[in-house]
């Protein structure tokens, strides 16, 4: 049997791979995870996603972290079901979903706050209802313009 590639395509279509998804998830970090050990799950999942064709935003500090996961709709959904898998207790927490003309982040983008000064201003500047970074605290808007802030400042 030959396939053409109109048949091709349209067997992608059937699956959503022509649809280009933006879901934002917040998590805690309670494995803790410092140093070495971190950089190389970030690596892993760089990795992956790219692997994947999935682009991400991802702010992280010592409690908590956000991350924007950018592409098809299928690949969105196995990266989920992945992290929820292997990661059941960051309890992801999804706060905004929509279908995108464009993916946003070029890569696998990452910024880890830490106390200094500058990243204390990011993560306060009218973003967190707190005077720590907490996520939880802040509703999907302010999720969405602090990762805007994070990545198009720094």
């Amino acid at each position: 049997m030959h396939i053409t590639t109109s048949q091709t395509s349209e067997n992608r279509k059937r699956h959503g791979e022509h649809v280009l998804i933006s879901l934002t998830y917040i998590g805690k970090n309670i494995e803790m995870k410092t140093g070495i050990e971190l950089t190389r799950a970030l690596e892993q999942w760089r990795r992956y996603f790219e692997e994947s064709g999935l682009v991400s935003a991802l702010v992280i500090n010592d409690g908590y972290f956000v991350q924007n996961i950018q592409g098809s709709r299928p690949a969105v959904n196995t990266a989920l079901a992945k992290i929820v898998d292997e990661h059941f207790k960051i309890l992801p927490n999804i706060v905004k979903l929509e279908e995108i003309e464009a993916l946003r982040w070029d890569g696998f983008v990452t910024k880890h706050l830490t106390e200094s000064v500058e990243d204390e201003e990011y993560a306060l500047k009218s973003f967190s209802a707190g005077s720590d970074f907490n996520p939880y605290l802040m509703k999907s808007t302010q999720i969405e313009s602090f990762l805007k802030v994070i990545f198009e400042d720094g």
